[in-house]
């Protein structure tokens, strides 16, 4: 079989991973420790639903990460420790990016978007901190890890939850690293929910009838998950991302039961085989996933465990899925990257004017606004086929709204005003397409429509509303000869008028606040809907 070729370590660097480590999961918590975003729990946990319950209201809270370090059961255990909420909020992903607090939810996908764009291919060594310990045979018990019952209706323990399963392209030798949730069903078996239209899935379909070779990596520094969750293209490998954002190439060493290359400096590798032949699958689910509901159990493939490889007093990573008004989680955060991997993408395929674009948290990405310098008539169209045609459309682009560059995305109330103002369904501002392929998690279609097994996916009619300005309004001389009527705006005389007098009117808001910075002035205000 083909095997992906990777440069061999050579430098300074390239000793054995213990004289020379590089980032990894315990750089990220000094990091995380430093900045007050570290919280260690010393107190006994329970891991059936207790951890999912404090991780819950720790999220909703805007809180650190959470490094429990007393879990009922597995005082004695060779995993005792259990880490999440570590890119949970956005002073986490700033601090994972190297940006400074504060730094603004259009300029951290700025960021990632030149950051995406200069891979660093990733390196082999010898060996590494993760081969420390070998656990295979009889020996292998996936029970004594110190995995959470996350909610109180999930039908077992979801042991893959956040973290990155590494898979390869028969023809190509290229890996995918994803992020796809797995559930404990024996000492050494995983169910895992495997959607055929997914990356891996294809990888499957390449390796049937033979079992597919699948390493599974719960801990390392958090570019892992970041990028293991997110939608590059086909040609792209998360191991050059992951040393894009790092500024250095990963460091991989060799599994030993499998054909595949994993962190050296990880926690905790899972080797293993999944079987195609569905007389070996198994029921997995139900689990509360990503929409917020809770999800069905099916039968689904199951990884049979070879070997198990960690470090000396392993940390486990995992995270809690569900995601409502008020209650975002680590998945919703990495939306950042998903946003800045879609913009590049329209760009690449030459669909230009694009100043900025918004895959919401709550939903995950199933609703994406892009706001651009509209250039011609169709131009929101072309972006919403674009998206639609794209291989992240599997979960993500279901409803695509388009605005103009002086719409705030990140603004509901301006997006709301655009919404109504804007649109006029009569016209053709609202067009559908579909049914088509969609996510078989969303509770939105019927479950029989939504049976991956059966048709390799779920179902969506995706939207897009067009909330441009329509170019089939004859210009009118009344409108200074625009196609829209001005917007009502105080002239910076009558402001400047005003804002001398203001202290006379006793009104009691200052235009000055306690630091001797001008506020956001009226005139200022009604800049954001400029007369075009």
């Amino acid at each position: 079989m083909t095997t992906t070729t990777h440069p061999t370590a050579t430098g300074p660097d390239s000793g054995p991973i213990g004289q020379h480590p590089g980032p990894d999961l315990r750089s990220w918590l000094a990091t995380l420790e430093a900045a007050g975003q570290l919280s260690r729990i010393s107190v006994p946990v329970d891991w059936d639903e207790e951890i999912g319950a404090i991780t819950r209201a720790n999220l909703c809270l805007g809180g650190p990460a959470l490094l429990f370090e007393n879990i009922i059961g597995h005082e004695n255990t060779w995993c005792t420790k259990l880490l999440t909420s570590a890119i949970g909020s956005r002073r986490q992903v700033q601090l994972l990016l190297g940006l400074p607090e504060g730094t603004g939810d259009s300029a951290i996908v700025a960021h990632l978007r030149e950051a995406f764009k200069n891979p660093l291919a990733p390196r082999i060594v010898e060996t590494g901190p993760v081969q420390q310990n070998v656990i295979d045979g009889a020996d292998i018990d996936l029970n004594e890890l110190p995995v959470p019952k996350w909610h109180g209706e999930d039908g077992g323990r979801y042991l893959d939850t956040f973290c990155g399963v590494i898979t390869q392209d028969k023809v190509t030798g290229r890996d995918n690293i994803g992020l796809y949730r797995g559930m404990i069903v024996d000492r050494d078996k995983i169910a895992k929910l495997l959607v055929p239209s997914q990356g891996w899935g294809g990888h499957m379909a390449e390796y049937k009838p033979e079992p597919m070779p699948v390493a599974i990596v719960y801990g390392w520094h958090d570019v892992l998950p970041f990028c293991a969750g997110s939608p590059f293209p086909k040609n792209i490998c998360e191991w050059d991302m992951m040393g894009a954002l790092l500024g250095r190439p990963v460091d991989l060493v060799a599994c030993q039961t499998v054909p595949l290359h994993v962190p050296a400096t990880a926690e905790i590798v899972v080797e293993g085989y999944i079987d195609p032949d569905p007389a070996s699958f198994a029921m997995e689910g139900p689990f509360a996933e990503y929409p917020g509901f809770i999800g069905d159990a099916a039968p689904a493939p199951v990884l049979r465990v070879t070997r198990i490889t960690h470090r000396d007093d392993p940390v486990l990573r995992g995270t809690l899925e569900g995601i409502r008004p008020g209650m975002l989680n680590e998945d919703s955060i990495v939306n950042f990257a998903r946003s800045a991997i879609t913009w590049n993408v329209l760009d690449d395929l030459g669909i230009g004017g694009i100043t900025d674009l918004w895959m919401s948290e709550v939903t995950n990405g199933q609703n994406t606004v892009v706001q651009i310098q509209k250039r011609y008539r169709g131009h929101a169209q072309q972006i919403a086929s674009a998206l639609w045609g794209t291989g992240g459309s599997m979960w993500f682009h279901k409803n695509v709204v388009v605005v103009e560059e002086d719409i705030d995305i990140h603004d509901p109330v301006a997006l709301d005003w655009a919404l109504s103002y804007r649109v006029n369904a009569g016209r053709g501002d609202i067009a559908f397409f579909g049914p088509g392929l969609g996510s078989s998690l969303d509770p939105s279609t019927a479950p029989e429509r939504n049976d991956a097994n059966k048709y390799g996916t779920g179902e969506w009619t995706r939207v897009l509303i067009d909330a441009t300005r329509s170019w089939d309004i004859d210009p009118r001389p009344i409108w200074g000869g625009r196609r829209f009527p001005p917007t009502d705006r105080l002239s910076p005389e009558l402001e400047a008028r005003i804002a001398a007098r203001w202290s006379e009117y006793g009104i009691g808001i200052p235009y000055l606040d306690d630091g001797g910075r001008e506020r956001l002035t009226l005139q200022q205000l009604s800049k954001r809907f400029p007369q075009v």
